[in-house]
């Protein structure tokens, strides 16, 4: 429990100290990011996520684990894999949201940066409580793998993703109950008009981020659920694909539409983890039915598709996003016409 404890603290630190950078130091002053720096940061944080797998295989793992640390290691890189691609996926509302809203893109930076702040805090409230309901409520674990092939199944049903602010109930909302400018001061979230303190388009955006990111993390939280309910690898896996999404951004925000095969590969992953989530249940249910017709002497040969071994939980991951990624490549989107 002490190493446990000296693990969680140490990464908070390590996340501060890497956040306290990125802001104080490379985006001090509010800047276009560029391709050059989006690229670095983003392979950056790719880095520093590989490592961190290192660690669970090696030194931390064993600490932390003991002998499961290979499995837990391997629980890491594919609850990562899983949270960076629905991040990726999260970048064309972002862009669209900056569109609408005609953010300068000097401003987007901080706006994602505070926005990953209030993702983070967010999360780790819903990941607490969803490993603590799964601990005293095992079959909530069936609930979350039938709510990710329902997802699965809209995200085939859905068209293209649509922003439509002046509708949206959160913007409604806001703009009712907080007084808001219609224009941006610099940098700044809050400025004062007619002597009062007041809210600026830019923190109307923030709000919009943080909500979209909240409605995002209702899918994909439940998805690494359906990989491993450690608390520990479930937030780190999901803090590190939430840096590396506000880089991924600046990398993939003109691009990304490329990838237009991304959601079908996401949605087969999300049903893959929700399949894998029900099994335990169907497997119970076969056995029962079996033992009820008098054949007891199956229940053994059932037993054995309970569980999806983690490695190949990973492998099926990576080749359907890599699949997707490459027949988005290979059979561009028909342009539309004007």
């Amino acid at each position: 429990m002490a190493n446990s404890a000296w693990a969680w603290i140490g990464f908070c630190i390590f996340i501060v100290v890497m956040l306290a950078i990125d802001l104080g130091v490379f985006n001090r002053r509010p800047h276009e990011i560029g391709y050059k720096d989006a690229a670095i940061w983003s392979a950056v944080w790719v880095a520093l996520a590989l490592i961190f797998a290192g660690l669970l295989f090696g030194p931390l793992g064993w600490e932390l684990f003991g002998a499961a640390r290979h499995q837990k290691a391997l629980e890491f890189v594919t609850g990562y894999l899983i949270e960076l691609s629905l991040s990726v996926d999260n970048l064309f509302l972002f862009l669209l949201i900056f569109s609408y809203f005609k953010v300068p893109a000097k401003y987007q930076h901080r706006v994602l940066y505070w926005g990953v702040l209030g993702a983070l805090i967010m999360r780790v409230a819903m990941i607490l409580a969803g490993t603590e309901l799964i601990d005293r409520f095992h079959w909530i674990i069936y609930i979350f793998g039938a709510f990710l092939v329902y997802t699965s199944v809209q995200m085939f049903r859905e068209g293209e993703t649509q922003v439509d602010p002046e509708n949206n109930f959160v913007v409604r909302f806001i703009t009712r109950h907080v007084r808001i400018t219609r224009q941006y001061e610099r940098r700044k979230f809050f400025t004062i008009v007619d002597g009062k303190r007041v809210g600026t388009l830019l923190l109307l955006v923030l709000i919009v981020v943080e909500v979209a990111d909240l409605v995002f993390a209702l899918d994909s939280i439940p998805a690494i659920f359906g990989v491993t309910t450690n608390r520990f690898i479930v937030y780190t896996s999901n803090v590190f694909a939430i840096l590396g999404l506000r880089t991924f951004y600046f990398l993939l925000a003109g691009v990304v539409e490329r990838f237009h095969y991304l959601k079908i590969g996401l949605g087969i992953v999300l049903a893959f983890i929700g399949i894998k989530m029900l099994l335990p249940l169907a497997v119970k249910v076969l056995i029962a039915g079996f033992k009820s017709l008098g054949y007891e002497g199956a229940a053994p040969y059932i037993q054995r598709a309970e569980n999806i071994p983690i490695g190949i939980a990973l492998g099926v991951v990576a080749v359907v996003l890599l699949a997707s990624v490459a027949a988005s490549l290979m059979w561009p989107k028909p342009k539309t016409r004007p």
